[in-house]
């Protein structure tokens, strides 16, 4: 039997939606990013309501709306998770999720750990994985290395950051993000894949 032969008999790896989440500051986004440099991943663009970050472009890290398009199809029940967070209203496209997993590529979905109870509220399948830093000293120093939110935002996050700690047993797995890479390969691992 060839090699051609053999590989026609193997079964294909189903697709999987993957759920990224954790507390601001745990580099959830920058482990996504990783594992999206391989083309068997495909990222669900999330829909915001809030202001782009320096740097962010619209239907490349986000899909930026105003709060009058995101209600509009909010009410048409377009959005995987919609939910309210630090006064911004964030939800996945549903189309979105449809075509990367149809396309035969598994789908990362980077939410807050609020999405992920809706999502887990509404039965959607998924490998739900739960980004953390190696500590929480750790985790205030990202958030203050960013530059770009006031202390009183930041002191918010932190609050935030302390309950959804206490929410890792949601999760299916915990990845510890002390090097951006290794965190990639271990998740990919997870899935059967190894990550060049």
């Amino acid at each position: 039997m060839s090699d051609a032969e053999t590989a026609a008999e193997r079964p294909k790896e189903c697709p999987r939606l993957v759920v990224v989440s954790g507390a601001s500051g745990a580099g959830k986004t920058s482990v996504a990013q990783r594992l999206l440099t391989d083309e068997r991943f495909g990222r669900a663009e999330t829909a915001t309501t809030r202001e782009p970050r320096e740097g962010e472009q619209d239907e490349v890290d986000y899909h930026f709306l105003t709060a009058g398009e995101f209600h509009k199809r909010l009410i048409a029940d377009d959005f995987l998770a919609p939910a309210e967070v630090y006064d911004h209203w964030y939800g996945t496209p549903r189309e979105n999720v449809e075509a990367i997993l149809g396309s035969g590529r598994h789908c990362i979905l980077v939410i807050d750990v609020q999405g992920v109870e809706d999502l887990q509220g509404s039965n959607v399948e998924a490998l739900y994985v739960f980004v953390d830093a190696p500590s929480f000293e750790e985790l205030q120093q990202r958030l203050r290395g960013r530059g770009d939110e006031d202390p009183d935002k930041i002191s918010a996050r932190l609050r935030a950051a302390r309950s959804e700690l206490d929410k890792k047993d949601l999760f299916d797995r915990v990845l510890v993000n002390d090097d951006i890479d290794r965190a990639a390969r271990e998740l990919a691992g997870w899935l059967g894949l190894d990550l060049a």
